[in-house]
């Protein structure tokens, strides 16, 4: 049988089957077959996704991650509803994200962010090697990994403030947009 990382290609049912054989029973007593397979295929996941994304922003246009989530969360922020306003707050949203896209003024800005942060964030704050502090990691990764169940707690607090806070803006846009003659919601 081939070594798979010659061929370039997947293992096959029988070689994930015996991969799976040779592991310890303590290992097959923590998972079964299709738990440890689900688990190969969201680390395979995670590992590969944001390069995908990187690369496919890369080909089809001039964003990268940082340019693209500015102008969609921007884009989001509509709130008066008359289309002259809209239109002109669609280009004030471009014009911010193109400069942390690949040609603008703070493109090694938005570069950073996008991989060491967008990334970061998507592979649940590992770098492109599974490591969460490079090559300090022998030391940072068990700190971080004890410390997350305590940021998942601030997380939440902070998701639930910023809500608020948006909700409040958008009421008070929606109270100007209606002095103005748009719709108020």
């Amino acid at each position: 049988m081939a070594d798979n990382s010659q061929q370039g290609s997947h293992p096959s049912e029988d070689q994930k089957k015996a991969i799976y054989e040779g592991l310890s029973d303590d290992q097959k007593k923590k998972q079964t077959y299709t738990e440890w397979v689900k688990d190969a295929y969201s680390n395979q996941y995670e590992n590969w996704m944001p390069w995908i994304e990187d690369k496919y922003l890369a080909w089809f246009g001039n964003d990268n991650k940082a340019s693209y989530t500015t102008k969609d969360t921007l884009g989001q922020t509509k709130i008066t509803g008359i289309s002259q306003v809209d239109k002109l707050q669609d280009g004030v949203n471009n014009l911010v994200g193109d400069q942390v896209g690949k040609d603008g003024l703070l493109a090694p800005v938005g570069n950073m962010v996008s991989k060491e942060g967008i990334n970061r964030a998507e592979r649940g704050g590992k770098d492109e090697q599974g490591s969460y502090g490079g090559p300090a990691s022998s030391y940072t990764d068990p700190v971080v990994k004890n410390a997350q169940g305590a940021g998942q707690g601030l997380a939440g607090g902070a998701q639930s403030a910023g809500g608020a806070v948006t909700d409040g803006a958008k009421g008070a846009g929606s109270y100007i947009g209606g002095i103005f003659g748009g719709k108020k919601e």
